[in-house]
């Protein structure tokens, strides 16, 4: 069941259309404006990397200066909370499993 993306010529915005069949005739119109002058554009594709992964491509960081995936920051805040024998705050844990989602904070986003 594909998801195709179209630019409207009109308002210049993405419209995202849901197929039921990738050979079904599609017949989309802008979202925004309700145009059907669209383009149809590639679609970025995504691939969620599990935490054995980050931690096969990175290592696990040994520090933050070590970190080059902000993922591997909530693992070093997990084994700094064990060795001083600390309950992780719930929201901290909140944090570091939207992150390991990929869901990150804006101000990690853009370093």
């Amino acid at each position: 069941m594909p998801i195709y993306e179209y630019r409207c010529e009109d308002c210049t915005r993405v419209t995202s259309v849901f197929v039921r069949s990738a050979s079904a005739e599609v017949r989309a119109t802008c979202e925004h404006c309700g145009s059907s002058k669209l383009t149809k554009l590639i679609s970025k594709v995504a691939r969620l990397r599990t935490n054995s992964d980050v931690l096969e491509e990175y290592g696990d960081g040994g520090g933050p200066e070590g970190i080059r995936d902000p993922r591997q920051i909530g693992r070093w805040v997990e084994k700094r909370f064990e060795e001083y024998g600390m309950e992780v705050p719930a929201e901290t844990r909140e944090q570091i499993a939207r992150a390991r989602e990929g869901d990150l904070p804006d101000a990690v986003k853009d370093v």
